[in-house]
């Protein structure tokens, strides 16, 4: 499947919007959830086959050199009437591969994809949410917060760089958020676990998704399991990335992250991790 980059925007010195649309589109459909994503397959430049291709028929016929990088993003919204699909890209510079391509898609331009494959979404019976992550996190998020039932309490940690990386969220919930900034922070890498440490959590049964860096998010991970007693078949929790490391480097290592990640959980609780939902 693939999409024709119908406009792009930047929504904040980080984050480029990407709009897709035209006849690649056709018959796509989206799960029932808010972090649905898709496995984005970018061709490096000067590659011998077409802007429309065929990854596993790539991977078939052409060197290892040829093949296309792949990334997986959460949907940011799709307009079904329109058959329009949005995704937000976290831009650094000319760092990585995804990143870049945002940053300098045109119009016309071509993405292809494999999905959508669906995760969490919110589940209607919890009695409050809690959603922390960084930027990587935030199209998720805010997907997620448009689908809180009214007036429940929804409590929001967001990590980013400064004020003019803050979005404005909404969501029929009662929002309870606040932006955590890393510039001028002793200690970034702990504005996150520290701010929910500091929570003082709202009764009955919560419904919890934390996604974000790697090492940030087991901390916070075994704080919330460890130390607070959350349920764990309650909460949606992954590492998308990990700080020092590239994209590829950390495909490469995450499955062992996890791994011990889960590890590290069992030792402190003496339970079995693997109930823990995507």
């Amino acid at each position: 499947m693939y999409g024709r980059v119908e406009s792009t925007e930047q929504i904040t010195p980080s984050i480029v919007r990407v709009v897709l649309g035209g006849e690649g589109l056709d018959g796509f459909e989206m799960p029932a959830a808010t972090d649905a994503y898709l496995n984005l397959a970018i061709a490096p430049s000067g590659a011998p086959y077409d802007a429309v291709f065929d990854p596993k028929a790539v991977r078939a016929e052409h060197a290892r050199e040829w093949w296309p990088a792949r990334r997986r993003y959460t949907v940011r919204a799709w307009d079904g009437t329109r058959r329009l699909l949005t995704i937000d890209f976290v831009v650094h510079g000319d760092e990585g591969v995804a990143g870049p391509w945002a940053r300098h898609a045109r119009p016309g331009d071509v993405l292809v994809f494999e999905g959508p494959g669906s995760g969490y979404t919110p589940d209607p019976g919890a009695d409050w949410y809690l959603f922390a992550g960084d930027e990587s996190a935030l199209p998720a998020i805010a997907a997620s917060l448009g689908a809180v039932p009214a007036g429940r309490t929804v409590v929001v940690r967001l990590v980013c760089d400064d004020a003019e990386h803050e979005l404005a969220l909404e969501t029929p919930g009662r929002l309870d958020l606040r932006w955590l900034h890393r510039r001028g922070a002793e200690e970034p890498a702990r504005l996150l676990l520290d701010a929910v440490a500091a929570l003082e959590l709202p009764a009955g049964r919560a419904d919890v998704f934390v996604h974000g860096e790697a090492d940030e998010i087991r901390g916070l991970r075994r704080h919330l399991l460890a130390e607070r007693g959350m349920d764990r078949s309650a909460m949606s929790c992954s590492p998308y990335w990990r700080r020092t490391m590239t994209d590829e480097a950390w495909r490469a290592v995450k499955a062992d992250f996890v791994a011990s990640m889960d590890a590290d959980l069992d030792a402190a609780t003496g339970a079995d991790s693997t109930a823990d939902r995507p």
